[in-house]
């Protein structure tokens, strides 16, 4: 059995079928984890969908920003945009059970391999949650989308307050903080106030913020992160960090790591891929 992880698809369905054959994918054999933004931009989000519901439990996924939105367009709370390729999973014959299986994705898997975990989201976690709290708040995300307050959820779920993390937070404002956390970060500042008004490269960062997985004291740091988002990062890899969305949309590659005995051993494969849409 070997184990991967797959960064942003945004619909390239053939750059994602290119990948499983380079890599040799076999269902009843391997586990892959994607790690959200299966959808939009891409030309083929519908495929893209069919094949992870084909391949639900050998291909596990989560869910990232461009899900949530198709969701909300779906469901009436967000017009679609000039750039949105969506409409071949609005108007498919099964869309309703492409949607259904979207709502029942998580914001965040964990993989435990021997001692060690390996935490995959989206976007970025906050520097004041642990392992543990990432998953029990991803899991309040989670229980909202699956059960009937999800159009409520999504009519609530969009904004940039509040900006930081606090236990006392209730109701919409707490599932926001944690959407956006987990489907959006990409730069906050040293006490975990969020920063959404850029999308650069690291070294690029708003005047007293920091890349997320930067901040000094970080709570999940010893535990290896793997996640997307930011194609502007590119591929980024430290110990305890996986930076895995390499711009396969834009026209960059598709990237895959494949983990040996331990999370420690690790494999970049990549697919180049034809540009989708132009950055900017």
């Amino acid at each position: 059995m070997a184990l991967y992880c797959i960064g942003d698809l945004q619909g390239c369905d053939n750059a994602l079928e290119r990948l499983l054959d380079l890599i040799g994918f076999c269902a009843s054999r391997d586990t892959v984890y994607l790690l959200g933004d299966l959808v939009n931009r891409g030309p083929d989000s519908a495929a893209v969908l069919r094949r992870c519901v084909a391949g639900d439990g050998a291909l596990r996924c989560l869910l990232g920003n461009h899900d949530l939105h198709l969701l909300a367009t779906a469901y009436g709370v967000r017009s679609p945009s000039r750039r949105d390729t969506l409409a071949d999973v609005l108007e498919a014959p099964d869309r309703e059970a492409l949607l259904d299986w979207l709502c029942q994705q998580p914001l965040v898997r964990q993989h435990t391999l021997g001692q060690d975990s390996l935490l995959m989201v989206h976007a970025g976690v906050l520097p004041s949650w642990s392992l543990q709290d990432t998953l029990a708040l991803a899991e309040e995300v989670h229980t909202v989308l699956r059960g009937p307050g999800l159009l409520p959820f999504l009519q609530q779920m969009y904004g940039n307050t509040p900006d930081h993390w606090s236990d006392t937070l209730t109701g919409a404002d707490r599932l926001r903080v944690i959407v956006n956390a987990l489907t959006r970060l990409r730069f906050c500042s040293p006490e975990g106030v969020m920063d959404f008004s850029s999308a650069d490269s690291a070294d690029a960062a708003p005047s007293g913020m920091l890349p997320w997985f930067d901040v000094p004291g970080r709570r999940t740091e010893g535990t290896l992160v793997a996640f997307g988002h930011w194609s502007t990062l590119g591929w980024l890899e430290r110990p305890d960090l996986l930076g895995l969305d390499t711009g396969c949309v834009w026209g960059g590659c598709l990237s895959a790591v494949r983990f040996g005995a331990t999370l420690a051993e690790r494999e970049l494969l990549q697919v180049h891929c034809e540009q989708a849409q132009k950055p900017g």
